[in-house]
């Protein structure tokens, strides 16, 4: 999934997913106390949920990556006291596992490769990625755009949980690919991983899961989203096992994991406006379509401090 830096849907939704990573035991698991949270150097890695993109104000080059001052790396290092000089954010919107170590080209220049920010001085990296890997945002088209055609063809708008045109488009073998696709993107962060800590051997490190993009049962989403139930629930289910995909990655590497799915249940895209962290297709907010909003951005960074020891 492209997520950020264009204007067409699978653009904006593609903008983003993302992760945190933390080479030690995860703070307390063996009884003892948490180790006091980490106050930089801070390294930040990701694609668009990590970015920000379209919430004021876009900051760092390429332009093209739309990073926003109030994204969760910059609250993390605010709320830190991790000046300027000790965090480096390199998230960019669009972003692929594979933008870890190589450049990424976007419509206003270069991003160089994330992993290229890291050193032996690091002491915290966060880094979220994957949803494009898996391609959610043309995912996500394709089931609006069945769903658009099922209602013009006499479907019911909404339906049941039985009533998926998407899902029932993709098939047994289709949903397959989909989970191939995401197994295949665990392997590369696994390598990206062990890359981090050879860099930077010295940094805790976190591996942050996405949040609720659609609610669990599908309901409410045949409005501002245009899916069916039974698609919604789909698209849910699949970004679920992108999430227990990202957890098991991140565990098997040593690393943390950072849940921002269950502090943002109730809080999804076909929620209320005034409470929701992820926009809808037409965003009544500043935000990608079907991206965080600066409350959402908030809220993951809540998260990440929990679980790095240093509770907002």
């Amino acid at each position: 999934m492209r997520i950020c830096g264009q204007a067409s849907l699978a653009g904006g939704l593609a903008c983003g997913v993302f992760l945190t990573a933390v080479f030690v035991g995860r703070p307390g698991d063996d009884g003892t106390a948490a180790p006091a949270p980490p106050r930089g150097p801070y390294v930040a890695m990701g694609d668009s949920y990590t970015s920000g993109p379209r919430i004021p104000d876009r900051t760092g080059l390429p332009a093209g990556c739309d990073r926003s001052d109030r994204n969760y790396p910059a609250l993390v290092a605010e709320r830190l006291g991790i000046g300027p000089a000790d965090f480096r954010d390199m998230s960019c919107g669009g972003a692929t596992v594979a933008d870890l170590s190589g450049p990424q080209s976007t419509d206003e220049g270069t991003n160089p490769a994330q992993l290229s920010a890291l050193s032996a001085t690091t002491r915290l990296v966060t880094v979220g990625i994957g949803g494009n890997d898996l391609g959610f945002a043309d995912l996500v088209t394709r089931c609006v755009e069945a769903g658009v055609l099922h209602s013009l063809l006499g479907g019911a708008a909404g339906g049941s949980a039985d009533d998926a045109p998407c899902r029932d488009t993709y098939g047994a073998t289709g949903a397959d690919g989909i989970r191939r696709r995401v197994d295949a993107a665990g392997e590369r962060l696994s390598s990206a991983l062990d890359e981090m800590r050879r860099r930077a051997p010295h940094a805790r490190m976190y591996v942050v899961g996405y949040p609720a993009v659609l609610p669990p049962g599908g309901s409410g989403c045949d409005g501002e989203m245009g899916l069916a139930e039974g698609d919604a629930a789909f698209l849910h289910g699949e970004e679920q096992h992108l999430n227990a995909v990202l957890r098991q990655r991140a565990e098997a590497a040593g690393a943390g994991y950072v849940d921002t799915y269950t502090p943002s249940v109730g809080h999804d895209a076909c929620s209320a406006r005034e409470t929701r962290w992820i926009e809808p297709l037409v965003p009544r907010s500043p935000a990608a379509p079907v991206h965080p909003n600066e409350r959402g951005e908030s809220g993951m960074a809540d998260a990440v401090l929990r679980t790095i020891g240093a509770a907002a």
